[in-house]
């Protein structure tokens, strides 16, 4: 049986969550190659619609609209995991489940294949991404069957190795010295290249994506325990599944067409959100967006300082993932049973 969760407890973990948010985007605010104090901090801030010094220009020019990337990343891909891990009633769940994640890195990379400016790479990933899901929706229902669920996995592998292959077309295509890199870079995700125009993009669409999961939490949470008990209760189950699918695919294009493929948040934050506060997912999704987020500004920063060159997130989240997902695993094996 799932351990039981009390409300104080709940609300505790959430108090500490966001503490260390804070204090995440406080350490990545101050923390870089051209290092700001508070009183930095406060200064730019008093002086934030026209910047005084150097470093009023870095914080609000480089380093805030990265952090501010890095929140929306972070909590959409923690926050589309969770949905997807519950959605499906499995805790290997991750974000690319339906193949969004191969579908925007082809599209990303056959963008640079085109030489296209770089909002044009993010718009060209974050459509293919959708249409990705699109694809794999129209196939799961042509293919009609009694199990909905296994139909859409099986679907969405079939059409991610599908955009697998056509990564792996586009980078024989590319140019080996301009093109190849860049392509293998995005790939292993980085957000290095955001800017203030793309968090003003990314966390709008964010935001739209999540108010669907927040506001059907509670039938999310019911279809966990099957579709026929959801039914049951009232819950209609087929278009509370494409509500879902439509959301948590939303902001996992979002994030992965700014980002690149950033791998282990989708899938580690949501069993560590569980271990924190219990199943449900009512309390699952807002564990996970926390500390999703903070987990990210926190990545981010250490690939920022840690080396004289900037380590691509990739790296990172696979070094840390897949330890973290082993010991997540042998601490919560009855999590799910």
């Amino acid at each position: 049986m799932a351990p039981r969760t009390n409300t104080p407890k709940v609300a505790l973990v959430w108090g500490a969550l966001l503490v260390i948010l804070l204090g995440a985007v406080l350490l990545a605010v101050m923390l870089g190659p051209y290092p700001a104090k508070p009183g930095d901090i406060i200064s730019a801030l008093l002086h934030w619609s026209r910047p005084v010094t150097p470093v009023d220009t870095v914080l609000f020019q480089i380093r805030l609209p990265r952090v501010a990337a890095a929140l929306a990343v972070g909590a959409a891909l923690a926050g589309a995991g969770a949905s997807y891990q519950t959605l499906f009633r499995n805790p290997l769940v991750s974000p690319d489940i339906l193949g969004v994640s191969a579908g925007a890195g082809f599209g990303a990379v056959l963008g640079i294949l085109l030489s296209l400016p770089v909002i044009g790479i993010q718009m060209l990933g974050f459509a293919a991404g959708l249409a990705t899901v699109l694809i794999v929706y129209g196939l799961a229902r042509m293919l009609r069957s009694q199990n909905e669920v296994l139909v859409l996995v099986l679907a969405g592998i079939v059409v991610g190795a599908m955009a697998g292959a056509g990564i792996s077309l586009v980078k024989v295509l590319a140019d080996p010295y301009n093109q190849l890199p860049a392509i293998t870079f995005w790939l292993l995700g980085s957000l290095s290249g955001i800017k203030v125009s793309d968090v003003q993009i990314v966390v709008p669409l964010v935001i739209v994506g999540l108010i669907p999961l927040l506001a059907l939490r509670w039938r999310i949470g019911v279809m966990s325990m099957g579709d026929d008990e959801a039914r049951a209760l009232g819950i209609n189950v087929q278009l509370v599944r494409a509500v879902v699918i439509a959301a948590a695919t939303l902001i996992t294009a979002t994030a992965v067409s700014v980002s690149g493929v950033i791998g282990w948040i989708g899938l580690v934050i949501p069993h560590m959100a569980r271990l924190l506060v219990g199943p449900r997912y009512d309390r699952v999704l807002p564990t996970s967006l926390l500390a999703g987020a903070a987990f990210l500004v926190l990545i981010d920063t250490v690939a920022r300082v840690a080396a004289r060159v900037e380590i691509l997130l990739g790296l990172l989240t696979a070094i840390l993932g897949a330890p973290v997902f082993v010991w997540l695993l042998a601490r919560g094996r009855r999590m799910w049973s």
